[in-house]
């Protein structure tokens, strides 16, 4: 009876055990070596703040259509929030001068290039620069990370690595073979699972986050088996110890 238990408690700290496959990242990353990159420009959405900065070769010209002073390059995100333009739900932005412009189906690049060219081909500027970014970007990361909350960031362009980066990567008992990202569309509602043990995520279309998207981290199974009545290993080998000890001295 004794070699039994002993058995049984051998098997359970075995299975116990993490392996490789179930901690590192990207196992398979050597096939994914010196492929081209795709960025992905998110187009504009409503609730979108715009930061929208114009300049010419003669700065006063350009007042009229400044929101506020193209120096204010050291502003906090908050700063600039309060500054820029919101975007509505018809996807439009109420622009100095020109009054209503619509931003539907544009990146913040194409905006950018857009308004260049009206303002120039309409008279209003010579040869002007329009720079356009968004900043009230933000995602959510929750669950089995070390930091969890929402992030915003000015980046054009931020990966799932980064995000989680933000959020301090995963713990331990995070379940890195199924991380879920859900992301609203144009008005629907997209959910992926993500296996960061593997690489062909990263030809994917959730390798670039998009504004809002938000991810969640699960909990491993010996995590979820913890939260039980007998947690983990440690726990139940102290169980199993007291066990022990009185079946050997009730038998003696």
């Amino acid at each position: 009876m004794f070699r039994n238990l002993l058995f049984v408690c051998l098997l359970i700290v075995v299975c116990s055990c993490a392996s490789k496959k179930d901690i590192l990242y990207m196992q398979d990353a050597e096939q994914y070596d010196n492929k081209e990159i795709t960025y992905a420009n998110a187009p504009i959405l409503p609730n979108d703040v715009l930061r929208i900065n114009v300049n010419a070769l003669i700065p006063e010209s350009t007042i009229p259509y400044n929101k506020v002073s193209s120096n204010t390059g050291n502003a906090n995100i908050d700063v600039m929030q309060l500054d820029g333009y919101l975007v509505s739900e018809n996807l439009t932005i109420n622009f100095p001068v020109l009054g209503l412009l619509s931003v539907a189906e544009m990146t913040t690049q194409e905006f950018a290039m857009f308004l260049k060219n009206k303002l120039e081909s309409e008279g209003h500027l010579k040869n002007p620069s329009v720079d356009v970014r968004l900043v009230n970007a933000k995602i959510t990361v929750l669950g089995e990370v070390n930091q969890p909350g929402t992030f915003n960031f000015t980046e054009q362009n931020i990966t799932l690595l980064q995000a989680l980066g933000y959020a301090g990567d995963l713990t331990i008992n995070g379940k890195r073979e199924d991380v879920l990202i859900m992301r609203d569309d144009n008005g629907i509602r997209k959910i992926t699972h993500i296996d960061l043990t593997a690489s062909d995520w990263l030809e994917g279309d959730f390798y670039y986050l998009k504004p809002n998207d938000m991810i969640v981290v699960n909990q491993n199974g010996p995590k979820v088996k913890s939260a039980g009545f007998v947690g983990n290993v440690g726990t139940f080998l102290s169980v199993f110890s007291i066990i022990l000890t009185t079946v050997v001295l009730i038998t003696k």
